[in-house]
């Protein structure tokens, strides 16, 4: 048993409202090799069995939406529009994942002498190593796919927001999934996690989080040569061009980046203008950024919620010079971890803020001369995870969304992530995908069989 314990706060009051036993090295080691004889009955069960049970996971999940999604906003902050969405997520992504059990089928490649053909095995073992900026979702991208492909999963949540995988991994067990089969493993990251990533029974990592960590993780995984996959960083461009429908897009701005208070990897959180547009855009984003509610997440009303630490205060506040320049809206005073909509005018474009990933409500707009322009500002970032781009020229979104490194381009909108598109960056907002139709084949091992008929 582990005796070490882990406070959970709710952000938007600082107040502990939770206390979660810490995950020890030996633990993680048990749990391993539990997860490891689950996995060999899961295996071995029909197909049509696993796709049911999956099912029955999903329609439980649904019926405990409220109450995910409850507990979301008090270990998140995650304002309760936002957090009904993430536990529906969840149950799709389920849903999903069990349709593809079936179809998860190898091929017959014709050959002389035999038969040809390819068997999608499990991998094993999966190490799900999830976020604090979007806990559920995340964690069943990696999940839900790896268990349907026959997998056993064990899920490594952030230090800060444990308590949804934890009842996650409950009402699996009431839905009928074997046990051990699914496991939450709350704890430190350079404790549970580095000995998640480190054991020799664990066959691929799955992880989303900063690419500082991305980059020691994917270090462990190559000396034992482990699959992994990798959701890192973002400093994603949205880029808007002056034959653009200007007020739809200055419309949509301040959720681009804002949404999650801006602790999204996806954030738009480089606003890219095209000059002979751009001081009528900042004079319309104005009123959007001022009228953003920010308040208790709990209440209906409410647009943005708190940060999710003093920490993540501490470093957003960093990042914005005391004699502001540009707009800035309104948050609570008083206790939890708040900070105001912040747009950035007038900065370099090779500054801190307009470079680094702030993971705060903080945007920072710039202006570009042309096209050419705005796909060289677009790439001047070490990160290639998501971006928009505004105008009504077709020719030109699709030539700009061909020459912007990104992994997940929209144009004339703001949409990044379904769970049955693909999903995953270029550069260092790291490598494979998520999602998507093939999420299952990410977690197997392609076994080729040659057969002889000459014998």
């Amino acid at each position: 048993m582990s005796y070490a314990h882990h406070e959970v706060l709710n952000p938007a009051t600082g107040e502990v409202i939770e206390t979660v036993p810490a995950t020890t090295a030996a633990e993680v080691d048990a749990a391993v090799a539990r997860a490891a004889k689950a996995q060999q009955g899961w295996a071995a069960a029909a197909p049509a069995d696993r796709a049911r049970l999956l099912r029955r996971f999903a329609a439980v999940v649904d019926g405990h939406l409220e109450e995910l999604a409850r507990l979301e906003v008090r270990e998140a902050g995650h304002t309760i529009g936002n957090a009904r969405w993430e536990a529906g997520n969840v149950r799709d992504l389920l849903d999903f994942a069990a349709g593809g059990v079936e179809r998860l089928s190898g091929r017959q490649i014709p050959v002389a002498g035999g038969l040809d053909i390819t068997i999608l095995e499990p991998l094993g073992v999966i190490g799900v190593i999830a976020p604090w900026n979007f806990p559920m979702p995340i964690a069943a991208w990696g999940t839900a796919p790896a268990l349907a492909a026959g997998n056993a999963v064990l899920l490594k949540p952030a230090e800060t927001t444990p308590l949804t995988a934890l009842r996650l991994a409950e009402l699996a067990l009431d839905a009928g999934l074997p046990e051990h089969l699914f496991q939450v493993l709350p704890g430190a990251g350079d404790v549970a996690g580095s000995a998640l990533v480190e054991h020799p029974g664990v066959a691929k990592i799955v992880f989303t989080g900063s690419t500082r960590v991305g980059k020691q993780i994917m270090a462990k995984c190559a000396d034992r040569v482990k699959r992994v996959t990798l959701e890192l960083g973002g400093k994603s461009p949205n880029i808007v061009f002056a034959d653009s429908d200007l007020e739809s897009a200055v419309a949509a701005t301040p959720m681009s980046f804002l949404d999650n208070s801006g602790q999204d990897c996806c954030a738009r959180s480089r606003v890219l203008v095209q000059r002979s547009v751009y001081d009528r855009f900042l004079e319309l984003l104005a009123p959007g950024i001022e009228s953003v509610v920010v308040g208790d997440p709990a209440d209906e009303k409410t647009q943005m919620g708190p940060l999710i630490s003093q920490a993540q205060l501490e470093r957003v506040r960093g990042y914005v010079p005391d004699e502001l320049k540009g707009i800035r809206g309104t948050a609570p005073d008083g206790p939890g971890f708040w900070f105001p909509p912040t747009v950035l005018t007038g900065l370099d474009p090779d500054s801190p803020a307009a470079c680094e990933e702030v993971f705060g409500p903080v945007a920072v707009v710039l202006p570009f001369e042309d096209e050419a322009d705005a796909i060289r500002l677009a790439n001047a970032t070490e990160y290639g995870l998501s971006g928009s781009i505004w105008t009504r020229d077709v020719g030109r979104a699709i030539r700009v969304s061909r020459a912007v490194a990104a992994g997940n381009l929209s144009v004339n909108s703001h949409s990044s992530v379904r769970y049955w598109t693909p999903f995953g960056g270029y550069k260092q907002s790291g490598f494979g995908r998520e999602l998507g139709p093939d999420a299952l084949t990410a977690f197997t091992e392609t076994k080729n069989v040659f057969i002889s008929t000459e014998a």
